[in-house]
């Protein structure tokens, strides 16, 4: 998505999301699987940017494809959804723009913005820290590998 693009709607953020990343994997084979440890990647994406002396400007576009892929990350592993801001809304001017993620406990949480913060502020903005420590984001269930020598037959141990 170039910079001369509005912000699209909530419903446009998965989108924007997988052009961005599927755009940076073809070019560059950064490992964008949308997975928590991925967001160490953005914010090594975004440390080049800031190295190679870009303005804020001239990165919008880089910024919101950035942003839109945080969000998604958001909403795979955390339980989240893309929420479109009416124009009222009290965050509105607060966040920048008319979109937000929504937490399972309802909080509005601002993956756009974040990711302005970690560009122009630097590594103290961490967006893999900022997933660490969101609140309201569902709990991380472990998954427990498929043993084996479980019975089939329904009669599961407490092992299995």
């Amino acid at each position: 998505m170039d910079s001369g693009e509005q912000v699209p709607r909530a419903t446009g953020m998965r989108r924007c999301a997988a052009e961005f990343a599927d755009g940076v994997t073809a070019r560059t084979r950064l490992p964008l699987d949308y997975g928590v440890a991925s967001l160490g990647v953005v914010d090594r994406i975004i440390d080049g940017l800031r190295r190679g002396g870009a303005r804020r400007q001239d990165v919008d576009g880089p910024l919101l494809g950035l942003g839109a892929y945080v969000g998604e990350v958001l909403v795979r592993q955390a339980g989240a959804e893309w929420v479109d801001l009416a124009p009222n809304h009290p965050l509105r001017p607060v966040f920048g723009h008319p979109v937000a993620v929504r937490m399972p406990d309802g909080r509005l949480w601002n993956p756009l913005g974040r990711t302005v913060n970690r560009f122009e502020i630097g590594p103290q903005e961490s967006l893999r820290t900022y997933f660490l420590t969101l609140h309201g984001r569902r709990p991380v269930r472990p998954v427990r590998p498929v043993r084996r020598d479980c019975p089939s037959d329904g009669r599961a141990t407490s092992l299995c």
